[in-house]
């Protein structure tokens, strides 16, 4: 799931190292997807630390439901068969896509029926203390935190998310997912087709899109 669909789990908490915890996992890779940390089963004295571990804990077991689940390996499938017209002659893989585009869209459902809201998502990241976030990093073994320190002022800054709230949007936001590995993943009529695809798929989902949460959470 991505990141304001985790957040949904917790949207009620005033923990905002907890809320951090969630996303974690996610904005590491982002800040640099070398980087494999394991801090789940660790244990410190500093409440911070361990909210963040706990949320990093809570941020597994989200994702392990959701990839096990019905919706998931269905929505994947069929959203990944209505893109492959799109894809021909692109190196993007159409399962990966499959994959990204379900997550993307999830978080757009939920900004756009009000179940989040964005505001709330970054006042939690900007409460965090930013020594806090280096000790956690350091206790849990990554050798240099400011790169993840220095990459998520700007996460916080650039308020990236709410583009998300633009349906319109989620095709550019999967482009930019894909530049991470592909070059020039699509051409500009691939990026038209993307975006008329996610629209249908996403109008198709959004009757019953909360089914998978409502799943989730009866298993957390």
């Amino acid at each position: 799931m991505n990141f304001l669909s985790h957040f949904y789990f917790d949207r009620h908490t005033n923990n905002c190292y907890h809320v951090l915890g969630t996303v974690m996992p996610d904005l590491l890779k982002n800040a640099d997807k070398t980087i494999v940390l394991h801090p789940e089963h660790l244990t410190h004295p500093d409440k911070h630390i361990m909210s963040l571990i706990g949320g990093w804990q809570k941020h597994l077991d989200v994702d392990r439901h959701f990839h096990s689940s019905e919706f998931f390996s269905h929505h994947s499938h069929q959203l990944k068969l209505a893109l492959l017209p799109a894809l021909q002659g692109s190196p993007v893989k159409p399962f990966f896509l499959g994959h990204i585009g379900i997550e993307l869209i999830l978080d757009n459902l939920l900004i756009t029926t009000g179940k989040v809201n964005v505001d709330d998502f970054y006042d939690h990241l900007r409460g965090c203390d930013d020594q806090i976030i280096t000790d956690f990093l350091n206790f849990s073994g990554m050798k240099e935190p400011q790169k993840f320190t220095t990459f998520f002022d700007g996460f916080k800054r650039s308020e990236y998310l709410r583009t998300y709230e633009d349906a319109s949007q989620v095709a550019y936001a999967l482009k930019r997912i894909c530049m991470r590995i592909w070059r020039d993943p699509f051409t500009r009529e691939q990026e038209v087709m993307l975006s008329e695809i996610i629209l249908n798929y996403r109008a198709k989902l959004e009757p019953a899109f909360m089914e998978i949460f409502d799943l989730i959470s009866s298993k957390l």
